[in-house]
């Protein structure tokens, strides 16, 4: 049986998102207040921060880390970077045109804010620690250096492929523009 409230909840984001997207493109991100935002979405000042605690969420803020996770977590390569690669090609089949078309427009959004540019650092570090997680042994303390180590190459590797795609790739670029940044970090085969 379907959801209605969290149904009702997935719109009600989306909207305040789309609407504080176009705002943005239209007006920059700096000259738009919540209280527009949540004006343009047809909701509350209120609701809006329900949704997102700062205007800076609403652009930051998505599900891909969880579906990194799920998809990564799935794996069984013995390489880290190959459980990565092959995790995120999955995902990416979950994605599609508007999906795609949405998250170019973030990311230069946050390329183009300052204040969003380095809440994107924090997002990356986030996408680190996650990958961390999934890529370690199972067992009590930090991961080991390795896998932070990798997991750390392969968000770099991911954040560098996306804001070049968002800059200069085609949409649907994004799978294989993320596919050959990871496969950059495997080492040659003599």
């Amino acid at each position: 049986m379907p959801d209605w409230r969290a149904d009702k909840r997935a719109r009600t984001r989306a909207a305040i998102q789309a609407a504080a997207l176009d705002l943005f493109a239209r007006h920059g991100y700096d000259r738009v207040t919540v209280e527009r935002i949540a004006a343009a979405a047809g909701v509350s000042h209120t609701t809006f921060f329900r949704y997102f605690p700062t205007k800076e969420d609403v652009v930051l803020g998505d599900d891909y880390d969880p579906l990194i996770a799920h998809h990564v977590c799935a794996r069984t390569e013995a390489d880290p970077v190959q459980r990565v690669r092959l995790g995120l090609a999955e995902a990416f089949t979950l994605l599609d045109t508007a999906a795609l078309e949405t998250a170019r427009e973030r990311t230069l959004l946050m390329l183009s804010a300052p204040a969003l540019r380095a809440r994107m650092w924090e997002n990356q570090a986030g996408t680190q620690r996650l990958l961390e997680e999934v890529l370690r042994e199972p067992g009590p303390g930090p991961a080991p250096l390795a896998t932070r180590a990798v997991a750390a190459a392969c968000a770099a590797a991911l954040t560098a492929a996306v804001t070049t795609w968002a800059e200069t790739g085609p949409v649907h670029a994004l799978p294989d523009m993320v596919d050959e940044a990871l496969a950059a970090l495997r080492p040659p085969v003599p």
